[in-house]
């Protein structure tokens, strides 16, 4: 689900991220990267920013639910936050994992293989191979700044100083919404001026990513009829396909059975980092 808008591992070893922002923004600012292994009550601010960005119903994943407190708690130094002063501009949020095949292979269900896989990785003790990115989250106030580049370089630097040669995200590509008929495989396709046609894959692609491969599953949601009438604040009176505000593909009701899924696509990308010992 990584998006500039909404983890763990093998505690591979922290760096130091409170250090000054190099972003254009911040020449009369004070902005810096911040881990919540450096300060752990940053974890407790967090709620607001990312309600202020996602819909009710991208909150409602279970395999997010059941891992996503472990993030903070066991691998803090791979979550981290942008601070201007005190104020809460963004955060991001990654996961090593100890899988290390061809990229080819990625699997289709993307966002809850990467999470569920690492936390079944860290459980185990398989050795991490490479760095997920799952979230990169900036405050509506602050988007269009250009500081969703300076996110993707410091997850980069996250997984070089990690020891990762690589940094694997599924990406949520910020204008599929407004075509949600679309399949995910042909809007991956679409370029504009020889770079990807959306803004966050080419947020990627500038910053040395390589397309990879779509993964039409990322995440799935499913409830009660009457929960996504309650999310989405639209009636559904019949089984069939429906477009809910901000979702990537249509929503499946099936009135008869009192069930309502969301599968949300996304598309892998793949970062080459120049590691660092660890």
């Amino acid at each position: 689900m990584s998006t500039p808008a909404t983890g763990t591992a093998m505690s591979p070893m922290a760096i130091s991220t409170g250090r000054a922002f190099s972003g254009s923004a911040s020449e009369e600012s004070d902005m810096r990267f911040v881990t919540i292994a450096e300060q752990p009550d940053l974890a407790d601010r967090l709620g607001p920013l990312i309600d202020s960005i996602w819909p009710e119903y991208m909150l409602q994943d279970p395999v997010g639910n059941a891992h996503w407190p472990r993030l903070f708690s066991d691998f803090p130094e791979n979550q981290f936050v942008l601070l201007d002063g005190d104020e809460l501009i963004g955060t991001a949020n990654s996961i090593p994992i100890a899988w290390d095949g061809c990229d080819s292979e990625l699997p289709e269900d993307g966002w809850d293989w990467a999470l569920a896989t690492a936390m079944t990785d860290a459980d185990a003790g398989n050795p991490p191979a490479a760095l997920v990115g799952l979230q990169i989250a900036i405050a509506p106030s602050h988007q269009g700044r250009g500081l969703s580049h300076q996110f993707v370089a410091h997850l980069r630097d996250i997984a070089a100083g990690q020891g990762f040669s690589r940094l694997i995200i599924p990406v949520r590509p910020t204008l599929k919404h407004r075509y949600p008929l679309t399949p995910i495989e042909r809007y991956m396709q679409w370029r504009r001026e020889e770079l990807p046609f959306d803004p966050w894959l080419r947020v990627h692609v500038r910053a040395g990513a390589r397309i990879v491969k779509p993964c039409p599953r990322a995440m799935t949601i499913r409830a009660t009829v009457g929960e996504w009438e309650s999310w989405t604040g639209m009636a559904f009176p019949d089984t069939g396909q429906y477009i809910v505000p901000l979702a990537l593909a249509p929503l499946a009701v099936y009135r008869e059975t009192d069930v309502a899924a969301y599968v949300d696509p996304n598309i892998w990308v793949e970062h080459r980092c120049e590691t660092r010992s660890r």
